[in-house]
Formats: C-alpha cells, sequence, structure tokens
C-alpha cells in the first residue's frame, strides 16, 4: 500500500475515532502511573504494579489493588512490576496494564473500541529496542497512534519552561526506576544524562544500611516509608526519628528498631552523591552561553526524588548555582504530555519520534 493512500487512511480513521477517544499522555513510571486526558487533566495516579496467578496466567489486580499485595501473596500469585529502571522489562504485562488504564478512561463514554493517540513520557537513555516497545505495547493496548517523549523534555514542559527559545534550561527529574538530567535548548536536549539510581536505589541503601547497623531485615515498602518520613540529604533544623520494625537477622524474631533523620541521611548519601556527581559532569558539558542561562533560571528539580529534604540545599552547595522545586514536582512529567497532547502540531517538534502504527492495513 502507498503512503499517500496510507495517509489518507489515517487521517479518514484518525477523524472517525478522534471524535469517540480521549487523547492520552501517559508518564510510564517505573514506581506510578500517571494518566492526562486532554480537558480533564490527571485522572489516574496508580503504581506500576499487576498481580498475577502463575498457575493459570490471569490478572488479579493493577495499581493500588496490585500494590497491596505486594509481599504478602501465596506462592502461586505474584506482585510485580512490568518496569525496571524506568523501561519494559514485560511487554506483555505491560500491554495489559496500559489497556486497563485506557479503558479505565474510557468506560464511562459510548466508545465500545476506543482508540486514542497517546503519548508516553520514557527516560532519555532508552536504546531503539526499548523504545520500540513502549511504542508497541502502547498500539496493541488500543492507541490509534503512539508517540514517545522524553521525560526531562516532558518535565522541562510540565514546569512551563521556554523550551523551544534559544535559551538553556536544565531540569533533573527524579523518579522511582532513574534520574534524568538534561539541558534543553531549541525543543531539543543539549546534552543529557539517564541513571539507574533514583527512588528505588535509595530504598536499597535504607535496606541495607539497617541490616547493616541496626542487623534488622525490613522490605522495599517499609524503607520508602522511612525515606518519606526522615529521609533528607542535608542537616534538619529540627531532628527527625521514627520507629523501624522488621525482623532480627540474629533471633529470627520480630525487632523495633528506633532510627533518626542523621542516620538515614548517611544511608541515602551514596545515592545522593552520585546523583550531583552527575549534575556537575553534566554542567561541566554544556555550553558556556547555555550556562549563563542556567545561572539564571536556576536548575529546575521535578519527580517524588526530588521531595527529600534538603537536596536543593545540597545541589547548590556543591554546584554554586540557584536551584529550585518546580510546582507539584510528582506531576512534572505527565502534565508536560497533556501540554504537548493539546497543541500537538506546533510541538511535534520535541518529540523524540512521530511514530504512526506501521502494522500492515487489514
Amino acid at each position: 500500500m502507498s503512503n499517500k493512500f496510507r495517509n489518507i487512511y489515517r487521517k479518514i480513521t484518525g477523524s472517525f475515532f478522534g471524535k469517540f477517544s480521549k487523547d492520552i499522555g501517559i508518564d510510564l513510571g517505573t514506581a506510578n502511573t500517571l494518566v492526562y486526558v486532554s480537558g480533564k487533566g490527571i485522572v489516574i495516579n496508580e503504581p506500576s504494579v499487576v498481580a498475577i496467578n502463575k498457575r493459570t496466567g490471569q490478572i488479579l489486580a493493577i495499581g493500588k489493588e496490585a500494590k497491596k499485595m505486594v509481599g504478602k501473596t501465596p506462592g502461586h500469585i505474584v506482585a510485580i512490576r512490568p518496569l525496571v529502571d524506568g523501561v519494559v522489562s514485560d511487554f506483555e504485562v505491560t500491554q495489559q496494564m496500559l489497556r486497563y488504564f485506557i479503558d479505565k478512561i474510557h468506560k464511562d463514554s459510548f466508545s465500545l473500541l476506543p482508540r486514542p493517540r497517546v503519548l508516553v513520557g520514557i527516560p532519555s537513555g532508552v536504546t531503539e529496542v526499548e523504545k520500540r516497545a513502549v511504542i508497541d505495547a502502547s498500539l496493541n493496548a488500543g492507541a490509534r497512534e503512539a508517540y514517545v517523549i522524553d521525560e526531562p523534555m516532558a518535565a522541562a514542559i510540565g514546569a512551563r519552561l521556554p523550551v523551544t527559545t534559544p535559551a538553556g534550561n536544565m531540569i533533573v527529574d527524579i523518579g522511582g526506576g532513574t534520574a534524568e538530567i538534561a539541558v534543553i535548548s531549541l525543543g531539543g536536549v543539549v546534552v543529557s544524562r539517564s541513571l539507574r539510581v533514583a527512588g528505588d536505589e535509595m530504598n536499597e541503601d535504607i535496606v541495607r544500611f539497617c541490616r547493616d547497623e541496626f542487623n534488622l531485615l525490613i522490605g522495599e515498602r517499609t524503607a520508602e516509608d522511612v525515606k518519606i518520613a526522615i529521609g533528607s540529604a542535608y542537616p534538619q533544623p529540627k531532628p527527625l526519628s521514627m520507629m523501624i520494625r522488621g525482623r532480627d537477622l540474629v533471633s529470627g524474631l520480630p525487632k523495633e528498631v528506633k532510627a533518626n533523620d542523621e542516620q538515614i541521611r548517611e544511608a541515602l548519601s551514596r545515592s545522593i552523591r552520585i546523583i550531583i556527581n552527575n549534575i556537575k559532569t553534566i554542567i561541566e558539558e554544556t555550553p558556556p552561553e547555555l550556562i549563563s542561562d542556567i545561572m539564571q533560571r536556576g536548575i529546575i528539580l521535578a519527580g517524588g526524588g526530588s521531595l527529600i529534604r534538603g537536596l536543593d540545599k545540597s545541589i547548590a552547595n556543591h554546584t554554586e548555582m540557584p536551584v529550585r522545586m518546580m510546582e507539584d514536582p510528582l506531576t512534572a512529567v505527565v502534565r508536560g504530555t497533556g501540554i504537548v497532547l493539546e497543541d500537538l502540531d506546533n510541538l511535534k517538534e520535541v518529540l523524540i519520534d512521530n511514530q504512526y502504527d506501521d502494522r500492515p492495513l487489514r
């Protein structure tokens, strides 16, 4: 089939399905998946977790219900994350999860076969194969057109930074699986780095610290609760502490210990040092004219990991540059995808790829 006929076909079917489907922006995160619907805003914010019955292959729960099962399932049921370090590790389960979210959005409409346009934020360091996996999963989940955008670019747009102008903007997006550091100008990424050191790695740091320091075995969920409650990257004016419950590695019995913010800061120091060192490296690689712009605007922090107390002060001290937290950093990427979708014709240049479904037409 010729490209000319294919484009005409797409235009006709796109116009038809567009009347019954809602364009969707997705922040497909390792920890959480957020979904933005054109005209409505953010409608879904659920954990990227799927519970599966291994005997039957049946999906039992997705999102919040599945997260409740983590660490509490019998042997034949597993609660898994289909994304690892921000990329698809289980294609089929990711596809099922995306289909679930697409159907959930359209369940109140009259559409029997929703075929939305979908824009997905992905880490800047992914390979072509990983990028294609996200596009294919979106198309197989019911999208009529699938696009992808770098997460730091989407976060910068979500922060309303002037990304299409000839001016430097630096964004640090610390999510669950990856930390994205990028300098953006003229609608493109000038220099960037994608680290597999972020929120999940910080949780692991706390698990290791409790094991080594207290002989206490705790789970990921407990470690995350500790990180949120008393985690910090800079000395706090007021001391923080909390009780941590787990299993004593010596006796095997339940144990409770008291930890303070100084101890948890020590536990997190390795991951935070890696992130700060990479921020400094990106600054060294940035052209001097853009550095001047960044010094005026400051380094912008986004993502859930940026909420760690004192992280902005710690980065500012090490880089000698102003650092500020963007408004509502948890939803930065998905808000950016929504802004792009609502003005797709003018903002197509910021996408990684304008990827249509290129499978044969039947």
